[in-house]
């Protein structure tokens, strides 16, 4: 083979290309253009640019590469294969196996394969997020970026810089059309954030064809305007170019870079004319023959990896990214001599735990008949964790005086303090949400607040939180017409549903302060997923605990609130500012007689994980006569009150006056529980 082509680079690039169009064609599925035309800026980065440990693949300062334009994920599992990353477990240990062998790029886009359609943060070592939802890639990166630079200003010392990785993405047309792109990269421009470089290309494809059908401004002049540094790349072969541009982004130390690589995408051999084709399906196998041929490569062989190529990766990242992890664990070692309080908390931020005595400033709140709105209590408990929690760090978009989410006596993080924990998103949720996934994937407790009706913007990024059982924590206010007066555009109804429709996502309604304490407790201890607050704007009573149960009963997502002597005749369940309703009627059906159990479900996911006897206690089976009270709609009530069940909630939009008018208006009431209960026992008898 060697004799055939004597350039090592070109043989690198070669095979990184016709591995691409080998795995699509085997799976006869998939989008080979893209993995063909990036090889050369992939190859350049991964070869010379970046920092990055193949034998320590989870190393905390290592440079991290987000393939955005996710269709091209051949390309990605043609780099971690090529560079001999080595495969992790569940805890990020490091495994004596490859993590992607050609057997498994040999079963791309196959059932059980670590080589899916878009690449899968979890499934294989070298995948730094779930990417292929376009603009979510480089908006995840922001987070990534901004993460580097937070874990630098706060436990860098003299002598000890343990953290400067840089981030890479690469990102196509498509990337670049998406709102939440331009929302992220706002934000970065407005951060300076240095360490962070796009590698735009700018082939002019996307399915429908031209860019020119929809897309016609000129990129660059907008990324200009947005704070970027901007670099053009006339050739995506020339890496001599692409080396040079790469070293234009590392010599800009006050705003991030990007780089305008102009390519053409891969259709297969020079006569190939169909760019659908070569963007969005397999070549085929005579055109990838004469593709091969093209390329001096042997037409009939497929997977070929020839020695010098795997020889040339072990020396280029190989070597350079062992020498650089080896030295940072050395400088890491004498740093916890050193500094033992930070060394420590950097141990449990690495391995994903709490510190000890995380919750010990948690204090609970006294009984209060007035009580506090859930969004009161919340930003009370999150300035009472934040003290034991370093790494717990976030912000809003835009509506911190009414999410309560600042943290006291921290600074603000920005282009001039990036040791700051109160972040800034401005209105944008979407690119919020896909910021606070990149800081997630890089050790950080990240939250992020905005109107519950505003989840309507962020909920792809709030999906691939929980797709990479990511823990990020969503603080969510305004949780329903209790908000009163702004009216039904943003009083949410249908979103309660739509969040607990999310697998993995735990989305937690707390009823009083109390209850919000045990909510962040559960939902910190939920490492693998993430979780949405569901905060009141109005007042909530604090419940007198010792008239009512404990309310460590809501760290099992349901519990018995307020009981009665035997068994009950109806059971009332409710979440938030309606539980109240719940407990004031089943005093009036008492003073009629009538045994009712009230149970509090904060948190549907939390009641579902307990054991089966444990629901049965709670939620017995004999009683039939149910009625669960919701501001919002019935969807996803019946398999706890049953189809012939009783729903009090809402059934269209709200409307806009104040609270307890609206409440009044939609028969959110005691009364209406009460008539529903007796209503039902008259029609038994």
């Amino acid at each position: 083979m060697s004799n055939t082509i004597t350039d090592i680079k070109k043989l690198a690039i070669d095979t990184i290309r016709t591995l691409s169009m080998d795995g699509v064609q085997a799976a006869k599925s998939g989008h080979p253009g893209t993995p063909m035309a990036l090889a050369p800026v992939a190859f350049q980065l991964w070869t010379q640019a970046m920092r990055y440990d193949p034998a320590q693949p989870q190393w905390p300062n290592r440079d991290r590469f987000v393939l955005s334009c996710g269709h091209a994920s051949m390309l990605l599992y043609s780099m971690i294969h090529l560079s001999g990353i080595r495969a992790t477990d569940h805890q990020g240990n490091v495994l004596d196996r490859p993590s992607l062998t050609l057997d498994n790029l040999k079963k791309f886009r196959q059932l059980h394969s670590p080589c899916a359609g878009h690449p899968e943060f979890g499934e294989a070592a070298g995948i730094e997020t779930t990417t292929g939802p376009l603009g979510q890639g480089i908006s995840t990166s922001v987070g990534m970026a901004l993460a580097s630079k937070w874990l630098a200003a706060t436990y860098n010392r003299p002598g000890f810089e343990l953290f400067d990785f840089d981030v890479y993405a690469l990102c196509g047309d498509g990337d670049q059309m998406e709102g939440v792109a331009c929302e992220a990269a706002s934000l970065a421009g407005h951060l300076k954030l240095s360490n962070l470089c796009w590698i735009y290309d700018d082939n002019k494809i996307t399915i429908e064809g031209e860019t020119e059908l929809a897309f016609s401004e000129d990129v660059a002049l907008r990324f200009q305007g947005l704070g970027w540094n901007t670099v053009r790349v006339d050739d995506a072969n020339d890496i001599d170019a692409l080396a040079d541009a790469v070293k234009k982004f590392k010599a800009c130390s006050d705003r991030p870079t990007l780089i305008v690589v102009r390519s053409i995408i891969g259709y297969g051999s020079p006569n190939k004319a169909n760019s659908h084709a070569a963007h969005g399906a397999p070549l085929g196998d005579d055109e990838i023959k004469l593709t091969k041929q093209f390329y001096g490569w042997p037409e009939n062989e497929k997977f070929l990896v020839p020695e010098e190529v795997v020889n040339y990766f072990q020396e280029t990242i190989g070597s350079s990214g062992a020498s650089a992890s080896h030295a940072w664990k050395e400088l890491f070692e004498e740093y916890k001599q050193s500094f033992a309080i930070e060394g420590a908390e950097l141990e449990s931020l690495f391995a994903g735990r709490l510190p000890d005595g995380w919750d010990a400033g948690i204090r609970e709140f006294p009984a209060d008949a007035k009580g506090l709105a859930t969004r009161v209590s919340s930003g009370k408990v999150l300035n009472m964790l934040a003290p034991n929690l370093r790494w717990l760090i976030g912000g809003s978009a835009d509506l911190a005086p009414s999410t309560m989410t600042l943290l006291d006596g921290q600074t603000d993080f920005s282009a001039h303090d990036y040791s700051g924990r109160n972040l800034h998103f401005g209105i944008r949720e979407h690119g919020m949400a896909a910021t606070l996934n990149g800081m997630s994937l890089c050790g950080l407790r990240s939250y992020g607040a905005t109107f519950f009706v505003f989840t309507d913007y962020l909920r792809p990024a709030m999906r691939l939180s929980s797709l990479m059982h990511q823990p990020v924590l969503y603080v969510l206010t305004h949780d329903s017409i209790g908000l009163g007066e702004d009216g039904p555009t943003h009083q949410p109804v249908e979103h309660l549903a739509a969040c607990r429709a999310i697998p993995g996502l735990y989305v937690f309604r707390p009823a009083d302060a109390n209850e919000v304490i045990e909510c962040y407790r559960a939902a910190l201890n939920l490492h693998h997923h993430p979780s949405a607050l569901v905060l009141s704007r109005q007042n909530v009573p604090t419940l007198d605990r010792s008239k009512y149960a404990p309310v460590s009963g809501a760290a099992r997502g349901g519990y018995v609130v307020s009981d009665c002597d035997g068994m009950p005749q109806a059971i009332l369940i409710g979440t938030g500012s309606e539980l109240e309703l719940c407990l004031k009627a089943q005093e009036k059906l008492a003073a009629d007689g009538v045994a009712v159990r009230v149970v509090s479900m904060p948190c549907q996911e939390l009641f579902d994980d307990q054991m089966p006897d444990y629901r049965e206690s709670v939620l017995p089976h004999e009683v039939e006569l149910r009625v669960a009270c919701e501001a919002g709609t019935r969807l996803g009530w019946d398999k706890y009150i049953g189809s012939n069940g009783h729903f009090v909630g809402m059934s269209g939009f709200g409307a806009s006056a104040p609270a307890p008018e609206l409440y009044q208006h939609f028969k959110i009431t005691d009364d209406q529980i009460v008539a529903h209960v007796q209503a039902a026992l008259n029609c038994a008898s």
